[in-house]
């Protein structure tokens, strides 16, 4: 692999917690209210002055230092959750490798669990196990049910296409069914065709009830040069479709007659995209679905050159942040509102050319 350029980079791995940071504005304006609020009701009693001799151990900067030493620890804090990771980016890099778009049926006939927990999970652990096993290949990611859409464009950031996989669900594609015909062209239109790469497609599905000409698109994909496996994912028995209301079991899917509809894994049709895809039908089998000896067989491929920007590890930082914050916030604790008799007894700023004399104020 040759290095073109490197650069420093900094990512964000939880950016979703940035939206708290809004309300540390608000914090602090509710602190600035409620000491106004504070001072006019003292001066209901009198003048401030007065007030002020009569209250000689009150401290108007305490609660200020400790408000700041609040918020500040409780920024850190947050900035943790966050975790800020520095790490460096490599510029354009010359790999060899291939390229694989994984296709997963994501219809509501994959939440069917004659394999556990379910299929859908399955599939995409499977995938996630795949990644791992990538070394300088590409790969991206598509979403079926009825329609297709594509979840990860072809890309070597490996860690971005984690991320992204742990969102797949059966929300991804809005509209139901099992349209394998529309998930070959939309991974068609995924593959870089100019490039040199060998392209490789993979299908995980239960092949029910498909809704389009799936056979018909294998073969044009074959035609393009894209080599098309599929992978069973299911039982032949078939199970209930489950349905969840807040998260729990509120029963199973029925049909217009109230009976009780039951999924069953389909290999026939998958059987059939594979021979017209060029390529190889995989019953999942295993924790990782046949995947990574499918994958063995796809090194044996021609792995042509390609130049791609590549990222580095990146290190995480949140131990600093947390580190600051939970000291900041231990300091908070320990610093009260009044003021300490102790360090008013030491007296260290005394006017030049007096000295003081124990249980006497200078100038007194």
């Amino acid at each position: 692999m040759e290095t073109i350029q490197i650069m420093e980079g900094i990512r964000l791995e939880h950016p979703e917690f940035l939206v708290f940071l809004a309300f540390i504005p608000l914090a602090v304006l509710l602190f600035i209210l409620a000491r106004w609020r504070r001072r006019r009701n003292l001066r209901r009693f009198g003048e401030e002055s007065t007030i002020r001799r009569l209250m000689p151990w009150v401290s108007l900067r305490r609660p200020w230092i400790k408000f700041l030493l609040l918020i500040v620890g409780w920024t850190c804090i947050l900035l943790a959750a966050i975790n800020p990771q520095t790490g460096s980016r490599f510029g354009e890099a010359t790999l060899q490798g291939i390229d694989i778009v994984v296709a997963v049926d994501v219809s509501r006939s994959m939440l069917a669990e004659d394999i556990q927990p379910n299929r859908l999970e399955r599939a995409r652990l499977s995938v996630m196990r795949l990644i791992d096993e990538l070394e300088q290949d590409r790969i991206g990611l598509v979403a079926f049910a009825g329609s297709a859409i594509t979840q990860v464009p072809l890309t070597n950031d490996l860690r971005a296409a984690r991320m992204l996989l742990r969102t797949l669900g059966i929300h991804s594609v809005p509209e139901q069914g099992t349209a394998i015909g529309s998930a070959i062209e939309r991974a068609m239109a995924a593959f870089d065709m100019n490039a040199p790469q060998e392209r490789v497609l993979i299908i995980l599905s239960d092949g029910e009830n498909h809704s389009d000409d799936p056979v018909q698109a294998a073969r044009q994909a074959s035609q393009a040069g894209i080599a098309i496996h599929t992978v069973g994912v299911g039982r032949p028995e078939g199970a209930p479709i489950p349905e969840y209301q807040s998260g729990r079991l509120s029963g199973f899917l029925r049909d217009s007659q109230g009976q009780t509809v039951v999924s069953r894994y389909d290999e026939s049709i998958l059987k059939e995209i594979a021979m017209a895809g060029g390529g190889r039908f995989h019953e999942g089998t295993g924790p990782d679905m046949g995947l990574q000896r499918l994958l063995r067989e796809l090194r044996d491929l021609d792995r042509q050159e390609y130049k791609a920007t590549v990222y580095a590890e990146y290190k995480s930082r949140f131990a600093l942040f947390l580190a600051l914050g939970l000291a900041l916030l231990l300091l908070e604790m320990f610093l009260f509102e009044r003021k300490n008799k102790w360090l008013e007894k030491l007296q260290l700023f005394t006017p030049a050319g007096q000295v003081p004399v124990a249980g006497k104020p200078p100038g007194k």
